[in-house]
């Protein structure tokens, strides 16, 4: 039986999803590591402990597999750039879990640059195959970044290019991904494997709309669309809003409303994001009021719900490696506009199972958006290709190509 050593080191996949750093590669895990457990695989998800409230070992995951959170620094949550300082620490961690259990690893499993990092310490240890998931690019925002305040430092870059040349195989969702790693990186294309995540059907599928909405308490006359995502520049949250305005004086026909999920719009001013206050900010002086709700974090058992009750997922991202939420609305029946980047661009059929649209191009996406949200056989068409589509999607076909993987690297190894 295959025994893999996963690594999430700056968020831990039990996270409530919205905040800061969780979003699509908690999901990821989380589903990836389950997944395997029905397989017969057996995972030991290691994070760093945010809390020393909670307990450093959890059986959430179910199957024998375990989340374990090793103390490395302080049990509190760190910016990025002070994580790097802890790696020894979550390695020594590490080691001392394995060898009081007396366990061996056949695979590393690392996901995101920093986890890459520890992973290379762990493999001179261990002496294991590393298979690493970077889910996005230090390169690729900084190619996107509006500003200084947006781009990653060289210490990021810097860090990837070393876990490259140290993992021996590298997951990309894309073929995008796997081409901006050639071009920038210079990474070698025989390293590289394009496997998509996967999307739970048992969790995520069609809920009738009128049982949706009364779970969530949304009125069966509303017409609502939905963003769910972290609250930060690069997800293009401001298009949305400013495609909203333009709908809402020009649609009057249509009126609606777009539900946020993520952030924490009701924390305190002292402690209240930028991005989160320039996003109410603009709320404001584009004269909203309540055509954009910010609900704040949502349990992610609740998601299904809200993607059944919203007529359109909307993903006005400058960038994305794939596009996880899209793939989960797809597979509740929902249809998805979507800028045409990264791994969206792949996953979002343009005219079958949503719309593509131009990344910053909130005149756009509100045509797109006030089309489909006037043809109600149009969304119902759409919602039941994206369903439809999005079982190709499902974990025990992407686990499968994952364990391949496994398997390949061990063999190399020997």
């Amino acid at each position: 039986m295959l025994r893999i050593a996963m690594l999430s080191y700056h968020t831990c996949p039990l996270a409530t999803l919205g905040g800061k750093d969780t979003g699509g590669m908690n999901v990821y895990v989380r589903d990836l590591t389950r997944q395997l457990g029905r397989m017969g695989i057996h995972v030991d998800v290691f994070t760093r402990s945010q809390d020393e409230h909670v307990p450093h070992v959890l059986h959430d995951l179910g199957f024998g597999n375990r989340v374990v959170h090793i103390p490395a620094g302080e049990e509190v949550p760190l910016p990025k750039m002070k994580l790097a300082e802890h790696l020894p620490d979550f390695v020594a961690g590490i080691q001392q879990f394995a060898a009081e259990k007396d366990l061996h690893y056949d695979v590393i499993h690392s996901h995101y640059w920093l986890s890459g990092i520890a992973a290379g310490m762990l493999k001179d240890a261990w002496d294991v195959p590393i298979v690493h998931m970077f889910h996005t690019l230090g390169a690729m925002k900084n190619r996107i970044a509006r500003s200084e305040s947006e781009r990653e430092g060289p210490y990021r870059v810097d860090g990837e290019k070393q876990v490259i040349t140290r993992a021996n195989r590298i997951i990309v969702a894309t073929p995008a991904e796997k081409s901006q790693l050639q071009f920038l990186y210079q990474a070698n294309a025989s390293k590289m494997a394009v496997i998509p995540p996967g999307v739970d059907t048992e969790h995520f599928y069609p809920i009738p709309k009128d049982e949706a909405r009364d779970y969530i308490g949304v009125s069966p006359d509303d017409c609502m669309a939905l963003f769910v995502g972290r609250i930060e520049p690069l997800k293009g949250i401001d298009t949305l809003m400013k495609a909203v305005s333009m709908l809402g004086m020009h649609d009057a026909a249509h009126p609606f409303y777009v539900a946020i999920i993520g952030g924490e719009p009701d924390a305190a001013p002292e402690e209240i994001t930028e991005e989160m206050a320039h996003l109410q900010g603009l709320c404001n002086e584009l004269c909203l009021g309540q055509m954009a709700l910010f609900l704040g974090k949502r349990a992610q058992d609740t998601l299904p719900y809200y993607y059944s009750a919203a007529e359109v997922l909307l993903m006005p991202s400058h960038y994305e490696s794939f596009g996880m939420v899209a793939l989960e609305a797809m597979a509740c029946g929902t249809p998805v506009i979507a800028s045409q980047v990264g791994g969206l661009a792949y996953l979002v059929k343009d005219g079958e199972t949503g719309y593509h649209v131009p990344f910053d191009s909130p005149k756009v996406l509100a045509e797109k958006l006030g089309a489909l949200l006037g043809d109600c056989e149009l969304r119902k068409k759409m919602g039941e290709n994206a369903a439809g589509y999005a079982k190709q999607y499902a974990w025990e076909k992407i686990a499968a190509r994952i364990v391949d993987v496994y398997e390949e690297v061990q063999g190399e190894e020997e």
